[in-house]
């Protein structure tokens, strides 16, 4: 059964009808246009039935394409993102982000929306704050299990893309996105899409690699070069505001963690102080050495 606040912010991802229940058949039906979308396992699979190619400079450089809807689905079926990463430094660092994120959430939002929502941290720490989350992958599976892990009346799912993305403007209070727009074709028309569904005074929580010097392989299977770990973009203060909107926000950004944390394996220590004093801590050491290895992004609607 779908969640009585998912069905309040669910539109068409095409032209944002509203979509109506039909609980006998278990789908979605958009009145106007005839479409309707599939429910799997109490999740939406809401995208559109469009040619999802799309290039980037370096499909346009190696004249290839890029299906990122197909290339997503096959990544969440060869990858476990539930699996408990085995290096001590990842799992302090992806600790130490998320704690950076929840410091960001404002405490009067009530509806988040996770894009991208991998394992589900995000629905596992807001759903015990009281919070409405709305976990979101283009993936099928990942929204599932999702849901399975964390069940609960104020948690909901959906399969959806970002840039057909199907709910209603100014729909939800905050948005969190950790490490996705280093991934996506066009990270301008991300943020643009992600803001329209954002209510004013809510915030996108963007988090990214900072300043990565993308590294190149040569793929075994296409013989072409392709970036490790799928990054198609690199994020900095330099480049930063070409991909904003020019009016409607105002934005902040943060680097941090320290290069060196992991180098020295200080993050062994470090992993014992409070969030508060870990941050300090890593201030000061990328004021000194200046090696912070992540961005993140706050972007206020106006």
């Amino acid at each position: 059964m779908l969640k009585d606040f998912l069905l309040k912010v669910i539109a068409d991802p095409v032209d944002k009808s509203a979509l109506e229940f039909l609980l006998g058949e278990s789908t979605l039906k958009n009145k106007n246009s005839g479409t309707v979308y599939s429910i799997k396992e109490d999740v939406p699979v809401l995208l559109p039935d469009i040619k999802q190619s799309r290039k980037t400079d370096l499909h346009n450089q190696f004249h290839s394409e890029f299906n990122y809807a197909e290339h997503y689905q096959n990544d969440t079926a060869n990858f476990d993102y539930f699996k408990e990463d085995e290096s001590a430094a990842t799992r302090n660092e992806r600790s130490r982000s998320r704690e950076a994120i929840i410091s960001k959430v404002d405490k009067q939002y009530e509806l988040l929306l996770d894009v991208g929502c991998g394992s589900g941290w995000v629905a596992k720490h807001f759903l015990q704050q009281g919070k409405k989350v709305l976990s979101m992958d283009i993936s099928t599976s990942n929204p599932v299990r999702v849901l399975k892990e964390y069940p609960h009346a104020n948690h909901a799912a959906i399969t959806a893309d970002v840039f057909y993305l199907p709910l209603l403007k100014e729909s939800v209070d905050c948005i969190i996105a950790a490490e996705v727009i280093e991934h996506v074709y066009d990270p301008a028309l991300f943020i643009e899409k992600l803001l329209e569904v954002l209510k004013p005074g809510g915030k996108l929580i963007l988090l990214t690699p900072y300043n990565e010097k993308i590294k190149y392989q040569l793929c075994v299977h296409c013989n072409r070069p392709t970036p490790e770990s799928a990054h198609l973009h690199s994020f900095s203060e330099k480049n930063l505001g070409s991909f904003l909107p020019a009016k409607g926000i105002s934005w902040q950004a943060d680097k941090f963690m320290n290069k060196y944390f992991i180098k020295l394996r200080i993050y062994n220590l470090l992993s014992f102080f409070p969030f508060a004093l870990w941050k300090l801590t890593d201030r000061i050491a990328n004021a000194i050495f200046k090696k912070p290895s992540l961005f993140l992004i706050e972007i206020t609607k106006d």
